[in-house]
């Protein structure tokens, strides 16, 4: 259940840090990088759709967490939060964990981008922001064993 709760939580926070940029705040912005950055200190109306977005999906996500551990969630659709449970572990899993990997070969010079290397944003990327979604996606994938395991067990 404890890893349910940490999704949850895990979740929560990353969504209020889109919430903070899709609202204007620039702290942090020099970890993200890229033509994200730029865009965001530029005011793009279309970056900040793009966050909020982001952020409301992190939402619901942080929800579906709850929604494996919580009483309601066997209270819904048990087929379908044990699907959404797994998409997500499984999704954002391999999202976090390819980016893990690419961001470590670039770190490590195994491969050599065509551009010099932002190595502000590439750090953070590798331990902080992509990591995250690799750890939130394992986070998933034991609650929704635990969600999994509960229903065959009451069964």
């Amino acid at each position: 259940m404890r890893a349910g709760y940490a999704a949850f939580a895990w979740g929560l926070i990353f969504a209020l840090i889109s919430f903070y940029w899709g609202c204007g705040g620039t702290l942090g912005l020099n970890t993200i990088g890229g033509t994200i950055e730029k865009l965001a200190r530029e005011h793009d109306a279309g970056i900040y759709v793009a966050v909020w977005v982001t952020g409301l999906l992190k939402l619901a996500g942080a929800v579906l967490a709850l929604a494996l551990v919580r009483p309601w969630g066997r209270r819904r659709s048990r087929l379908l939060v044990t699907l959404l449970g797994w998409a997500a572990a499984v999704l954002l899993t391999l999202y976090g964990g390819i980016l893990v990997i690419a961001d470590a070969l670039a770190a490590t010079g195994a491969i050599k981008p065509k551009t010099p290397i932002a190595w502000t944003p590439l750090l953070w990327h590798l331990w902080v922001w992509d990591m995250s979604f690799l750890i939130w996606g394992l986070l998933f994938a034991a609650a929704a064993w635990y969600f999994t395991r509960r229903d065959r067990a009451r069964s």
